[in-house]
């Protein structure tokens, strides 16, 4: 990982498969609504393609059906509500690293595709809550992720410049929403995508550990 040319001081955040360890129950929770509604299991693959996007969205690779793709929204929420506070947990290093920025006195924040109460309910339950000053939803734009709207909006609730900024997450489509709104990027290889998947999507930075985003 290379250094970038001036340190940031505001450091955005995706959430799941970011901060939080909780893909495996993201998996979890679409292969019970398409078995439930659709009576067949889509290849984990599909999900993995849409990682970063409503829920609304990765249902609509499956079936064109609003009425359905409702239900399995509904279906989904229910077992995710269920099986969260068992199943979702921080991945290493994750809570020393943002205690580290906090102390320093960054500005942080989380641009997320969960809504709301889904999002401050995960970082209630790490103890990280507090840390996050700016939380931006899925429910709270127009246009989520990958389009650039939740970044901007981050950006502007922050008060902070896009050269001062970097936003670190872990699929693609955060890596196009960062760059589209003209912030720095970083992804990050703990999370579902590989290096490769990731850099197709021209992140600033890779980063292989958590401990590497104080380098920054």
């Amino acid at each position: 990982m290379a250094v970038h040319e001036s340190a940031f001081d505001t450091f955005l955040f995706d959430l799941d498969g970011t901060l939080l360890d909780s893909i495996e129950l993201i998996f979890r929770c679409y292969r019970h609504a398409a078995s439930t509604h659709l009576g067949e299991l889509p290849p984990d693959s599909v999900w993995r393609d849409g990682l970063g996007t409503p829920l609304r969205q990765q249902f609509r690779a499956v079936t064109s059906d609003a009425e359905l793709i409702e239900t399995m929204v509904v279906t989904y929420r229910e077992y995710h509500h269920q099986h969260h506070d068992s199943s979702v947990r921080l991945y290493p290093d994750v809570a020393r690293v943002v205690d580290a920025l906090a102390q320093r006195g960054a500005t942080l924040g989380i641009v997320t595709s969960k809504l709301r109460p889904g999002a401050e309910r995960g970082l209630k339950l790490m103890g990280l809550l507090d840390h996050f000053p700016v939380v931006v939803t899925a429910d709270e734009v127009t246009r989520p992720k990958p389009d650039p709207e939740p970044v901007e909006t981050a950006l502007e609730r922050a008060g902070s410049s896009r050269d001062s900024t970097i936003f670190i997450g872990d699929s693609p489509h955060d890596m196009a929403a960062g760059r589209a709104a003209g912030v720095a990027t970083a992804g990050v290889l703990w999370g579902p995508f590989a290096a490769d998947d990731l850099s197709a999507s021209a992140p600033t930075f890779l980063l292989e550990k958590p401990e590497e985003i104080l380098a920054l």
